[in-house]
């Protein structure tokens, strides 16, 4: 008997919790059914009609989406730009923050200020970082082509050039991931120390101490990293608004720019949301891919 009152009593009061859970989860709720999902639903409804933000929606079903795959001209290289520019990005980004998060574990003098130095280009406004690289990059005066005069090396022109644009602004890109760094610096600092004492006494040198117990070990910030490098690098749109405008030769006309040029600039928000819609789907087959490539090996599972 007071067996069964107990467990009545639990009961209550794990459905109270469940309650008082709900209640608590309802504000969270309604502020990402607001800013995320309901503006997402509404794109995906406005790709299907013609409206430049002032006139009556019209009504025209796919037509914005066949005209892309049939007529645009900035569809093939827009996506080619993205992909291109976002692959470069996460591999450089990705490596560059664990080498430096690598040397900032280490236990050197003024490690507290090393970390800030290279934390705080990812804090900076991005207007000023992008205009202080393009003085780096300017083609008569900028630091990098008097350093090459100086080598003897002839000047660049890093923006202006249709081969060197990409790899201008991934650098940029790489310099910005100080995020990443503190990802890795944490990851790497919660690798359990007897671990490493272990391979130490098995005769393990740093190679092989790093790739088998460090790299296992923080494989799961790896992979964040990863993905949260993809995803926001395949989002890019600020160098194409503070320094290139998608040139030149469309080079850097990537699919966020070209969203912001037809919805913005051309006033066409019904076609831009047919972008958006198409660059959505490009965005989740990457993270799909992603994931399913990297879950056995990061995590050891299969399913």
């Amino acid at each position: 008997m007071k067996g069964k009152v107990k467990t009545k009593t639990t009961s209550r009061a794990g459905k109270k919790e469940e309650r008082t859970a709900y209640l608590c989860l309802i504000p969270a709720f309604l502020g990402v059914t607001l800013i995320s999902y309901l503006p997402t639903l509404a794109v995906f409804i406005l790709s299907l009609f013609n409206w430049n933000g002032l006139s009556t929606p019209e009504f025209i079903g796919f037509d914005n989406f066949v005209r892309i795959f049939t007529k645009d001209i900035y569809l093939v290289d827009s996506i080619r730009a993205t992909i291109y520019y976002a692959f470069l990005a996460v591999v450089g980004a990705v490596l560059y923050s664990l080498v430096i998060a690598l040397l900032l574990n280490m236990n050197i003098k003024g490690r507290t200020l090393f970390r800030s130095i290279f934390f705080i280009p990812y804090l900076l406004p991005a207007i000023g970082v992008f205009k202080g690289w393009q003085w780096l990059y300017e083609a008569n005066f900028g630091l990098f082509n008097f350093i090459f005069r100086m080598l003897g090396i002839p000047p660049q022109r890093f923006l202006d050039s249709p081969s060197q644009v990409i790899p201008s602004l991934v650098l940029i890109a790489i310099w910005t991931s100080g995020n990443l760094i503190v990802i890795f610096l944490a990851g790497l600092q919660n690798v359990p120390a007897v671990y490493m004492e272990a391979a130490k006494i098995d005769g393990a040198n740093a190679w092989q101490r790093f790739w088998n117990v460090t790299i296992p070990s923080i494989s799961p910030i790896i992979f964040y990293n990863i993905l949260t490098a993809l995803i926001t690098h395949l989002q890019v749109i600020n160098p194409s608004l503070a320094l290139t405008n998608g040139g030149p030769a469309k080079k850097s006309m990537f699919m966020s720019y070209v969203i912001y040029l037809y919805g913005f600039k051309k006033n066409k928000l019904g076609y831009a949301a047919a972008y958006s819609v198409i660059f959505f789907i490009i965005v989740g087959i990457f993270t799909f891919i992603l994931f399913k490539t990297q879950k056995s090996n990061l995590f050891g599972e299969e399913e």
